[in-house]
């Protein structure tokens, strides 16, 4: 009766076991009862069928649960949610296990509520896998059982996500947000990071009958798993997310990239972009800037304080004319060591190259010199 006069709610019965006689076993023993009404309609029609129906045959648990999950698809788009109430487990050699997640990971059903009345210990731990499971031993508990589950399909729960800054202050915003279904890893809910008029972190409407794995995508990203909200309630999800902003400034026509790396491993976090502004987790990283030759920086301190900022030289242009087609390359010098930045593979004499500022040696021979003496080597410097 307390469903009767909720707003935008459908109801259904689906009975197993109350047609056929035990034994023979029929395994098919499974029938909506009453089909999806509003639940000003279906409240009536659902209890007299309930007064009339009696338990005669077996338990196909998993059959019912498959079946009911049909109904609900049949019946179009919403939250759909199995409540399945039993005092016994599944007699017809089926796995409800398996059909539940079934179910639950193509996103027809949400993880169902399973109801036990008068289960030995063996039978409530195999529900365990099904959904959230409920005792109802008791005579005097079904009632307040059901009261409960029901909230959490009809009550409106809501949520926020606090992102910490390094004082653990909810100071940091604008980073997306995305909470997952636990038991599926499908994405439930989206959502990009907002301070409401207040300055407070956005309040979200979170359905409260799934577990989540919330992640902000920071960089590195930053998650928090087995997330329960209690329905009708505000529930407060902290993540620690200090960030920094990180930034190389260069004077160049060409849109270089650099990889950012956390210190030490060897992962790529993000790919950015020249004098644009970043943000990281406060932290060290390695940074790979993508010139001719590359540069590269280790243990670059990323602080919630002030940007990080490298100035780079503006790059300068090499023409390179050889005297024929041949073999060879391009090194950077550095004191008595040289490091090939460039191959030549013989296919062409003119090389036009944007180099950093610094010292280079040219090591070039012809395709047509057959003895290593005819190696011609040329260095020469890059100004900015």
């Amino acid at each position: 009766d307390s469903l009767r006069n909720i707003e935008n709610l459908e109801i259904g019965l689906r009975v197993y076991g109350n047609k056929s006689d035990f034994p023979p076993q029929d395994c098919e023993d499974t029938h909506l009862e009453v089909n999806f009404l509003k639940a000003k309609d279906a409240v009536d029609i659902i209890k007299k069928k309930l007064a009339v129906i009696t338990s005669r045959g077996t338990s196909p648990i998993a059959r019912s649960i498959e079946e009911g999950a049909k109904d609900l698809s049949a019946a179009g788009d919403g939250r759909n949610i199995v409540i399945l109430i039993t005092d016994g487990k599944e007699e017809c050699g089926m796995d409800p296990c398996a059909v539940s997640r079934f179910y639950q990971k193509k996103g027809i059903i949400l993880k169902p509520f399973v109801i036990g009345v008068g289960l030995d210990n063996s039978s409530k731990e195999s529900f365990d896998c099904v959904g959230r499971f409920f005792d109802a031993s008791r005579e005097e508990d079904f009632t307040n059982i059901l009261n409960i589950v029901i909230s959490h399909v009809i009550d409106n729960t809501t949520a926020q996500v606090n992102l910490l800054d390094e004082n653990d202050e909810p100071t940091e915003t604008n980073v997306n947000i995305t909470f997952y279904n636990e038991f599926t890893g499908m994405a439930k809910y989206n959502f990009v990071h907002t301070m409401n008029a207040y300055g407070h972190p956005d309040t979200m409407v979170i359905d409260p009958v799934l577990y989540y794995k919330v992640v902000a995508h920071t960089i590195p990203p930053v998650s928090i798993e087995n997330i329960k909200l209690t329905p009708g309630k505000h529930t407060i999800i902290p993540l620690k997310t200090p960030q920094g902003k990180f930034e190389i400034k260069m004077n160049s026509q060409i849109n270089y990239q650099f990889i950012v790396r956390p210190a030490g491993v060897d992962t790529t976090l993000n790919i950015q972009s020249i004098n644009e502004v970043e943000e990281y987790l406060i932290g060290k990283y390695d940074i790979e800037l993508l010139t001719l030759p590359r540069q590269k920086f280790y243990n670059v301190e990323i602080s919630p304080i002030e940007a990080t900022v490298f100035s780079i030289p503006t790059p300068g242009l090499a023409n390179i004319v050889l005297p024929s087609k041949g073999y060879g390359g391009l090194y950077e010098q550095n004191g008595d060591k040289l490091e090939q930045i460039y191959h030549f593979k013989g296919d062409k004499t003119d090389y036009k190259l944007t180099l950093l500022p610094g010292k280079y040696k040219v090591v070039f021979r012809a395709i047509g010199a057959k003895e290593y003496i005819y190696t011609i080597e040329k260095s020469f410097t890059i100004q900015s």
